[in-house]
């Protein structure tokens, strides 16, 4: 079987149990980054079209060493207990935020937040860029 065929199984495999053994092991600290990373690797590569152009060809980590950054940032085990003992609730999940957005994911330029404190900087960025290009304009 090839890696097509095995891939196809698998998705599948998934569809038929309902993303259960999916979703109970993106729910381990190890998944959770897994998740994490491969969500960094789709819009850095352009894979997610929804504001690939800010993330597009920008620099990304290599895997291992993310992971071995992630498990040894208390901030990540902090948050990620917390989203635990919330039931998993998304906006306690941890996310990673990019300090400067005009930059990639990288060591010096990453932070652990919450999903929620995450998408609250991100809404503000976007405010503030939109009331920019209004004054520019003017």
């Amino acid at each position: 079987m090839n890696q097509a065929e095995r891939n196809e199984r698998q998705r599948r495999y998934r569809k038929d149990n309902g993303n259960a053994y999916t979703l109970k092991y993106e729910r381990t600290k190890k998944g959770k980054l897994m998740r994490i990373y491969r969500n960094m690797l789709s819009r850095v590569t352009g894979v997610q079209t929804g504001k690939h152009h800010l993330y597009k060809g920008k620099a990304l980590l290599g895997k291992e060493f993310f992971y071995k950054w992630a498990m040894s940032c208390p901030e990540f085990h902090a948050l990620f207990d917390c989203w635990e003992a919330s039931g998993f609730d998304r906006k306690y999940a941890p996310s990673v935020d990019r300090v400067d957005s005009s930059q990639g994911y990288t060591v010096e330029n990453m932070e652990w937040v919450t999903h929620s404190e995450n998408s609250r900087r991100g809404a503000i960025s976007q405010r503030l860029n939109g009331l920019c290009k209004l004054r520019m304009a003017a």
